[in-house]
């Protein structure tokens, strides 16, 4: 599958209905500070600074319209600094409920660009995402705990990404949802955000989680985003513990976490990689069942269970076909 040009983002049809409406986010466009889109209060009170953000990618509204709901609700800190930021804001201007994947990015994926060499490489082309991703990423650097809300391309189980380190297991642990927590080594082609710097350093104190809230454009993605935002604020001392739960009422009780370990992200190495049967993810396998080929290179389940996190539409060369991954103990 050829990788589509700029503009068109992933040239993807769209088999899901759309029924999320992205909000009008154009009233935050000020912020608090120099950085257009990202607001910072001040509790006055020692304690860490953390953050939410939303719209890494465009075409994920269930981030936004939380972001929308805690600044109307005027959600602010009890303790140390909260943030609130609109990251990829060109993209998600872009959305059009016809083509809704073409707003993914406007020249590249921005969760692809968070290491030091892309960052600081004065040679490399000035995207429109590579500029946000640098006009944001000092006051990224005074964040000390990290929730970036994200939604799949199909429709499955909400999930936490935690990374690779044990912080971040302990990190969505503590939130306790969604109940199902994935570590990982990111991807072949680009560092994540949640992984930027001292979120993913053993040795650092900050910790981040990414949140996979379900299909991009599905209702049921904006209650998973909302639902993990109240709990990381509250598992955070960012807000009083009670926090939101007028809103949590309404919800079932988080179910018993389960964790998994990625122990490979197939990157596709042709331009001809195809899964054996339309996966749409959390499948679980036996051994040795064929997942897919890349070329004529078989993928196969490396493990006595094998789980498939989250297999991608957008099959092109450099990008991750899928993740495979195992039960593991909590």
């Amino acid at each position: 599958m050829t990788n589509p040009t700029k503009g068109s983002a992933t040239g993807l049809p769209n088999p899901f209905p759309v029924e999320l409406t992205p909000p009008d986010i154009s009233a935050y466009a000020k912020g608090t500070g120099s950085i257009p889109y990202i607001w910072t209060f001040d509790s006055g009170v020692a304690g860490p600074h953390v953050a939410i953000t939303a719209i890494v990618h465009g075409n994920e509204p269930c981030g936004a319209l939380t972001l929308d709901w805690l600044m109307r609700r005027d959600t602010r800190p009890v303790r140390g600094k909260l943030s609130f930021a609109f990251i990829n804001v060109a993209a998600h201007e872009a959305f059009d409920p016809e083509i809704p994947d073409a707003s993914r990015w406007i020249d590249e994926d921005l969760n692809r660009l968070w290491s030091t060499a892309v960052l600081d490489d004065p040679d490399r082309k000035l995207t429109e995402e590579l500029r946000r991703a640098r006009e944001v990423r000092p006051w990224l650097d005074t964040v000390d705990m990290l929730l970036d809300i994200h939604s799949m391309q199909n429709k499955a189980q909400a999930l936490t990404i935690a990374g690779l380190r044990p912080k971040g297991r302990e990190l969505a642990r503590s939130v306790g949802y969604p109940d199902l927590v994935i570590n990982d080594h990111g991807h072949a082609e680009g560092v994540r955000m949640r992984d930027y710097g001292g979120f993913g350093d053993p040795a650092s104190p900050r910790n981040a989680m990414l949140v996979e809230c379900g299909q991009h454009w599905e209702a049921a993605a904006e209650g998973a985003a909302m639902e993990t935002a109240i709990r990381f604020l509250c598992a955070t001392g960012a807000t009083a513990p009670d926090f939101g739960q007028d809103w949590l009422s309404q919800r079932p009780a988080p179910a018993t976490m389960q964790f998994l370990q990625v122990s490979r992200a197939v990157t596709i190495e042709t331009d001809d990689f195809r899964f054996a049967q339309d996966w749409r993810g959390l499948e679980r396998l036996p051994q040795d069942t064929l997942i897919g080929h890349d070329g004529p290179t078989e993928v196969r389940a490396p493990h006595p269970v094998t789980v498939l996190i989250m297999p991608s539409r957008r099959l092109w060369r450099g990008k991750t076909a899928v993740r495979l991954a195992e039960p593991v103990a909590g």
